[in-house]
């Protein structure tokens, strides 16, 4: 009976199978087929054929390190943890038996003294109460999607009918404008025929001293042929004249005149008025018509964020981003530096609505302008999560919002927390 056991013990001991489990380590499931026990070994990168016991004998054959899948001789080397229980992954092989357990189930020092326990249930479970707290996040992010996408709807007609008031404001003080030119147009032309008036042409027989009436050198006294205009303007000019001396007062200091140029300058004042009122009107509209040709999404379930900043601080600094406007920044001084303007979106095709670019900031010194990178992701809050500078003039910034929910972050959620 004894001497039966020893038999099947060595069996056992000398079989490929066991050979393979005992000495094959650091090799995904996927990949065992390529490990199996034969005479030789072809490196996974065709570069040579070397005698499988050459397979993780702690030396580095293959020039890939395929040959040593589960010790450190090769510095390119990957070992594949397990961890059955939770997500297995690949660690450098550098690491294998460094007395520090990266696996957590420990497999990576297999012969170190370092006694690695088991975590990988654990991990696993507290991973999947996470992910469960995330599809929650996910779900409650997508019925608040719902009621940003509503809202949004109710501020995309309220923005469509501003613009259509402005556009009749517009047009209404485009004709009151008109009007305010003419009146300017006349103010002038009366107060230019009041100068006329009281200073006669000094080339005119009048300007040369005549007594209205009397005929040249004492010739017979001239009969006016004119049209009335024409007389009541010589009465006109003739009061005026008895009134008011031309050699002794200045046409300027004359009350008509001055009454004249009163009303000039009311009509001057009031078309200014109409100009600036109309200018601003323009300007509203031009701003109006460059926010709703901006891109809010499928359904514009971002149109909600046209009114909303948000803020961090980080340090010394307070960062502000107005969606779809720009991006500051203030120091605790309060000096504002601007980050970056709207751009548009830089998302990956799949993807579009991911990433917000802002550019043409203010320029660095002895460098380019600044810009900001904002990346979207899916919240229950509309907030900044985090603000960097990854690079000199470079920003980026996460935004967590509903707005950003979708089924593919819930599938994306799934497939990376499992």
């Amino acid at each position: 009976m004894e001497l039966h056991f020893q038999l099947v013990l060595a069996f056992l001991l000398l079989s490929p199978c066991f050979i393979q489990t005992r000495r094959i380590r650091g090799v995904s499931m996927s990949y065992r087929r390529l490990y199996r026990e034969r005479k030789s070994f072809l490196c996974m990168d065709g570069s040579r054929l070397i005698p499988f016991v050459q397979v993780n004998d702690d030396y580095c054959d293959c020039t890939d390190g395929s040959d040593e899948p589960g010790t450190a001789a090769c510095p390119n080397g990957r070992f594949y943890c397990m961890n059955l229980g939770f997500r297995p992954h690949y660690i450098p092989s550098s690491r294998v038996n460094d007395g520090i357990c990266d696996c957590c189930d420990g497999s990576d020092e297999f012969s170190s003294r370092m006694q690695c326990p088991d975590k990988c249930r654990m991990l696993g479970q507290k991973e999947r109460r996470e992910l469960e707290e995330t599809m929650k996040a996910v779900n409650k992010g997508l019925l608040l999607k719902k009621q940003l996408i509503e809202e949004g709807a109710l501020v995309w007609q309220e923005k469509q009918e501003q613009l259509k008031q402005l556009q009749k404001m517009a047009e209404d003080l485009k004709i009151k404008l008109e009007d305010h030119r003419r009146r300017k147009l006349k103010a002038e032309a009366e107060k230019e025929h009041l100068q006329k008036a009281v200073m006669p042409d000094p080339n005119s027989v009048e300007g040369q001293g005549e007594r209205p009436g009397q005929a040249p050198h004492g010739g017979r006294p001239r009969v006016d042929q004119g049209s009335v205009f024409h007389s009541r303007e010589k009465e006109g000019k003739a009061e005026i004249q008895e009134q008011h001396d031309p050699a002794n007062t200045s046409p300027h200091e004359n009350p008509v005149i001055r009454e004249a140029q009163s009303a000039v300058d009311s009509a001057v004042a009031e078309l200014q008025k109409v100009e600036e009122a109309h200018d601003s009107v323009q300007m509203e509209i031009s701003e109006l018509q460059e926010k709703l040709e901006n891109d809010y999404g499928p359904e514009r379930e971002f149109v909600f964020l046209l009114s909303r900043c948000v803020q961090m601080t980080v340090s010394e600094y307070m960062y502000t981003l107005c969606p779809f406007s720009q991006v500051t920044q203030k120091n605790s001084a309060g000096l504002e530096v601007m980050l970056g303007k709207w751009s548009g979106w830089l998302g990956p095709p799949d993807s579009p609505y991911r990433q917000m670019k802002y550019d043409e900031g203010e320029a660095c010194w002895q460098g380019p302008k600044r810009s900001t990178l904002v990346s979207l992701v899916c919240g229950t809050e509309t907030d900044l999560r985090s603000v960097k500078e990854p690079s000199k003039c470079l920003y980026s910034m996460e935004l967590q919002t509903p707005a950003a929910c979708s089924l593919n972050t819930q599938r994306s959620s799934i497939h990376n927390e499992l």
